[in-house]
């Protein structure tokens, strides 16, 4: 596994092949004046020239072929030896492209990153996302911190459900109050079906002795929703909570 401190491609002395990927997510330095822009993406594909899949260096502009390179997420180009983003970047992770070329990969909510590459060391900042003036906006929409992948997205907390993260799609709850309440409802629910399961077996029990399989049947039934009531609890009770990071 490559360090942390090394870039996404290593220098030119490695193999073509190598195309690892690292970098440095550094938040407690003073940067040296340099505001980075927008978060590097992958390029689109292009298959149009020779038929195979093909990606544009983001430094030389030449053309890169990526065939049988598919399943990493970045590339080396042959000319200047730089590295390029074919996939999305790993969940909570975002790739940045260094004024020297190279290319970092740092945490999604680093605001600034420090350069790994011997002949530059830069420390830069990382420039906030801009914000669009003319997003609508509705009541009680904020800002949350998904806590699978600590990535940011909008929430409107008035609407009284889960929150489904759209970079990892796991779900979460906003908030520990949501899902302390469920939890408390689910369990009086499993308390309650508990004590009426008690009691019909007790009640019935001579019945089970004379052979009436309908008794069986709504035994059953009883205990399968007592076991869904109990999985709903745990459900709530072991949920990750994401934070509100701020309003909108």
């Amino acid at each position: 596994m490559a360090e942390e401190t090394t870039p996404l491609v290593r220098s030119s002395q490695n193999a073509d092949n190598s195309d690892s990927y690292g970098g440095r997510s550094v938040t407690d330095y003073f940067g040296d004046g340099t505001v980075l822009g927008a978060d590097e993406v992958p390029p689109p594909y292009d298959h149009s020239t020779t038929g195979r899949p093909m990606v544009t260096c983001r430094v030389c502009q030449t053309m890169i072929d990526i065939s049988g390179k598919m399943e990493q997420h970045v590339v080396k180009c042959a000319k200047c030896s730089e590295a390029t983003p074919i996939k999305n970047a790993p969940a909570g992770k975002k790739y940045v492209r260094c004024p020297c070329n190279c290319l970092l990969i740092c945490k999604s909510r680093s605001q600034r990153v420090a350069c790994p590459r011997s002949s530059c060391k830069r420390i830069v900042n990382l420039s906030p996302p801009p914000v669009n003036p003319n997003t609508p906006t509705a009541p009680g929409m904020c800002r949350v911190t998904c806590a699978h992948c600590s990535m940011i997205f909008l929430f409107n907390t008035l609407t009284n459900a889960l929150a489904r993260c759209p970079n990892c799609r796991k779900v979460s709850s906003v908030g520990r109050e949501y899902a302390r309440c469920k939890t408390l409802i689910f369990l009086t629910l499993s308390v309650l079906m508990l004590i009426i399961c008690a009691v019909v077996v007790f009640t019935t029990m001579s019945y089970t002795n004379a052979g009436h399989p309908a008794v069986y049947l709504i035994y059953i039934v009883l205990f399968l929703v007592l076991a869904f009531l109990l999985y709903r609890t745990i459900y709530y009770c072991s949920m990750k909570v994401s934070l509100i990071d701020g309003p909108l």
